[in-house]
């Protein structure tokens, strides 16, 4: 019974947490992609701004994106490329190949104040904003694993970091972000400031732009971003729309829901085994019961049907006692997490039912072994 309680309940459980999980994983694709749309550079072509042109995302990119109804932020960012190995220190004169531990290799990215701002983040300090951006100040927002790798954990002192010995005051370091999680690993300066110091965005790794939005707007913000970043050529950008959350949703509970149930078959099957094991194991050891009981009479389909319905009653005992748990630990589980909690009647209800199937199907064999078994053969054991 212990095998079909396993069996059984890990199958309720595997598919009412897969649904609930399914509708929180589901809810939060819904609420991120479909406030979120990505600008790029579109190709190039005779009428349009050259590919490489330094203008190409116009500086007021930022406040002209936000002025459209239904936009909360905007902002552009874009990874700096280096001719060679970038060294990235919490003091000057650390060189790559050296024994000192106070610098590595990192990643160096560009990005408009309101790029910070539609990224969610969790932040350490403060993030820069127009004033810095506008004056090309040398200040930096840390990724947290870099700040952890530097030892820069406090902010009360106002800690530099060297990029190739340049110094950036560290206002910020960033905890955690809802999207561009490249910036976590890495060291984000002003726009402004990339600018002028190491030049435009390179032609072949052009700068892009993330617009959040409210719910509902995003797909009129991806028609209008194009034309009011660039009235005259609005075909020098592509705006990326976000999919459609229902068929984003529906792939993920599908997805999700075939896997666990492989899961759970693989658990029934487990079960199926104990159970098949426990009753043949039960056969040799009643082998004298069974032979006095054809002595006295009993037909080899008494003694088949015995035993099966020993096995079909432990299969339905297990079942309705994994049923019990599993309800027990869906709910558990999504009271803890604070989730809805989400059982389909047509797993659970059948759920016992498919422990006595389990059940009887692992209990034919013992029982036909166990009808074969000759009174004789079986008075002398």
């Amino acid at each position: 019974m212990i095998g079909t309680v396993l069996g059984v309940g890990a199958f309720v459980a595997i598919l009412g947490l897969t649904s609930t999980a399914s509708g929180q994983i589901g809810r939060r694709f819904t609420t991120l992609t479909a406030t979120t749309v990505t600008v790029v550079p579109a190709e190039s072509d005779s009428d349009a701004v050259p590919f490489d042109h330094p203008e190409r995302f116009p500086a007021d990119a930022d406040a002209r994106i936000e002025q459209l109804n239904g936009v909360t932020s905007a902002g552009i960012w874009w990874p700096i490329t280096a001719s060679s190995q970038r060294v990235i220190s919490a003091r000057p004169g650390v060189r790559a190949g050296t024994n000192e531990d106070a610098g590595g290799s990192g990643m160096l990215y560009a990005a408009s104040p309101g790029l910070l701002r539609s990224i969610d983040p969790t932040v350490r300090g403060a993030l820069f904003n127009a004033f810095h951006d506008a004056r090309g100040e040398r200040v930096c927002v840390l990724g947290a694993t870099l700040a952890e790798r530097l030892g820069i954990t406090q902010l009360d002192t106002r800690p530099a970091v060297f990029v190739d010995d340049v110094a950036y005051t560290v206002i910020g370091i960033l905890d955690n972000v809802s999207q561009a999680p490249e910036l976590l690993t890495g060291i984000t300066i002003p726009r402004r400031t990339a600018e002028r110091v190491y030049g435009p965005p390179p032609a072949n790794d052009p700068a892009k732009m993330i617009i959040r939005t409210r719910l509902g707007a995003a797909s009129l913000i991806a028609a209008q971003a194009p034309t009011a970043l660039r009235p005259q050529h609005p075909h020098d950008f592509s705006a990326v729309p976000p999919p459609d959350p229902h068929e984003l949703r529906d792939n993920v509970e599908v997805d999700l829901t075939g896997l666990f149930l492989v899961l759970a078959g693989i658990c029934l099957i487990i079960g199926m085994v104990g159970i098949a094991n426990t009753t043949f194991v039960a056969v040799l050891e009643r082998t004298p019961e069974i032979g006095l009981r054809r002595a006295l009479g009993a037909r080899a389909r008494h003694v088949a049907a015995q035993f099966l319905a020993e096995s079909t009653a432990l299969g339905l005992m297990g079942g309705l006692v994994g049923t019990a748990i599993a309800v027990a630990t869906v709910l558990a589980v999504a009271v803890s997490k604070n989730w809805t909690a989400i059982l389909d009647p047509a797993t659970v209800v059948p759920a016992p039912l498919i422990g006595a199937g389990v059940g009887l199907f692992a209990g034919l064999y013992p029982s036909v072994r166990a009808a074969r078994i000759e009174p004789q053969e079986a008075l002398r054991r």
